[in-house]
């Protein structure tokens, strides 16, 4: 049965009213993937032709309308169950019956599942944009700090002194690992299902790797049932941003703390003062940025709630996969550009980064090393310092510090500490700068460990947009390919 043919009007018409209409509808919802669905249907005309499916004069006249329809937009489309069905219909309104056959040999299926990965695949880059140049503000920032001592915490308590290049270099890695899980989702995410048909294939000589070609995929969905009816992208996209989110999470919300302490102070660009409260610096940004973990994760639990009880092949559930999928990457992006902001504005204090760097006996767990260095059991100088720590005080000196080291070594094993290691040595282990110097091992605080680690992270970073510019410049030379080819028929 052919568009043209009467039965076909009759059916449309049996299905066209009553109140699930707008229900069933989600032409609002497809202001996405307008843009993707005009790709795909020019990729798929274009092939249609070049395989004599559809005469080549045909074929241009449904290219022509195509345009017309880009130009007008979206919201002049003709009331539709989707924006396929509406952009085809402006087509036939345009050119008559003809412009039916664009949909030979092929499904609303197929068709929306290619839209979907068209559309996703350029918000995944955008957001590895973004990640990187929150990395590579991490890096700048953290290169300034190589020596700036920082009080390090565990269990939001005073535990061993670190640096602030270091601390910043904690969630490089993180968020280079944020990165790596964007790109292989945009691996699995760039390959078509166009030409799967419904999800059983289709009896028409098409030729799907040039339709992929085309529209600027690495290649097919093979097995046509799996093409029409995967969205396993959906959800690995949707939990490569949450998770993303949650990193960016942890960072906005130590900024908010160190923020509260007054270790550092927000760019006014990225902060805000009370309606009420006039001396008020509120963080702001950093506390929507921590917020958009939450419907991050929403999304990525709803997108595998949705899909958990499917049976395979299409089903209308699947409309409502996508569309807050698109909006959750474009919020996480935004996110993470705000956060790279915040990073490479803040204003650290130094002074009261480096009073608060050996509080609460932070220094302890070195002197511990250092005893167990000298030849003491580790258990043992662990027993001694803990000790040790229940009479220093944030106002002892470091020689007081030592002198109250020395008289609990003698507690616990009835030897001065002079027999393990020497008072001067145990007082410069007291001191935070003498502390994070010695923690040299790969990865490590101390200044040249952070020298290495921060070369290692410019490498991975200038990797990882290399990568970013190679899929940009492959998805521009299909699209310049398809707008090429489109050219000879129009």
């Amino acid at each position: 049965m052919t568009d043209d043919d009467p039965g076909t009007a009759v059916r449309r018409d049996r299905f066209s009213g009553g109140p699930a209409r707008e229900f069933l509808s989600s032409l609002a919802a497809d202001a996405a993937i307008f843009e993707a669905d005009l790709a795909v249907d020019r990729a798929h005309t274009v092939m249609l032709a070049e395989r004599g499916i559809v005469d080549s004069a045909v074929a241009g006249e449904i290219l022509g309308a195509l345009d017309d329809v880009e130009a007008a937009g979206h919201d002049a489309l003709p009331d539709g169950e989707d924006v396929h069905e509406a952009i085809e219909t402006a087509v036939i309104d345009r050119i008559g019956p003809d412009g039916g056959r664009m949909h030979t040999a092929r499904s609303r299926n197929d068709e929306v599942a290619t839209c979907i990965r068209y559309r996703l695949r350029e918000d995944l880059l955008a957001v590895v944009e973004a990640t990187i140049a929150l990395r590579e503000a991490l890096v700048e920032v953290a290169s300034e700090h190589t020596e700036t001592v920082m009080p390090g915490y565990t269990h939001l308590q005073p535990a061993q002194p670190t640096t602030v290049a270091h601390y910043l270099l904690s969630y490089e890695g993180g968020i280079a690992r944020d990165t790596e899980r964007l790109l292989d989702a945009y691996d699995r995410v760039n390959r078509s299902p166009l030409g799967a048909a419904a999800f059983a294939g289709t009896p028409f000589d098409i030729d799907r790797d040039r339709t992929a070609e085309l529209l600027g995929f690495d290649g097919t969905v093979r097995n046509s049932t799996d093409a029409a009816s995967a969205r396993d992208f959906l959800a690995e996209g949707s939990t490569a941003c949450a998770t993303l989110a949650t990193t960016l999470s942890g960072l906005a919300e130590d900024l908010i703390l160190f923020s509260n302490k007054g270790f550092v102070e927000l760019s006014d660009e990225y902060a805000s003062t009370s309606s009420i409260m006039p001396q008020k610096k509120n963080p702001d940004t950093l506390e929507l940025t921590r917020g958009v973990a939450g419907d991050a994760i929403g999304e990525a639990t709803g997108t595998l709630s949705l899909l958990k009880g499917l049976p395979r092949a299409y089903n209308r559930d699947l409309q409502r996969a996508h569309a807050s999928v698109f909006e959750i990457a474009d919020d996480v992006r935004e996110a993470t550009e705000v956060a790279a902001g915040a990073v490479a504005t803040v204003d650290w204090d130094e002074a009261a980064l480096a009073d608060a760097a050996g509080e609460g006996f932070s220094t302890a767990t070195g002197v511990a090393d250092l005893l167990a260095m000298g030849g003491m059991p580790f258990r043992t100088a662990h027993e001694i310092v803990a000790s040790a720590a229940e009479t220093v005080s944030d106002d002892d000196s470091p020689a007081a510090a030592a002198a109250k080291v020395d008289e609990a070594t003698r507690k616990v094993t009835g030897e001065s500490l002079s027999a393990h290691v020497s008072r001067e040595d145990v007082e410069s282990a007291l001191d935070p700068a003498a502390s994070v110097a010695s923690r040299d091992s790969a990865g490590g605080p101390a200044p040249d460990a952070v020298d290495d680690e921060l070369a290692n992270a410019t490498v991975r970073i200038e990797d990882d947009d290399a990568v970013l510019a190679d899929e940009r410049e492959s998805l521009a030379a299909a699209a310049e390919l398809l707008d090429a080819e489109v050219a000879e028929y129009v």
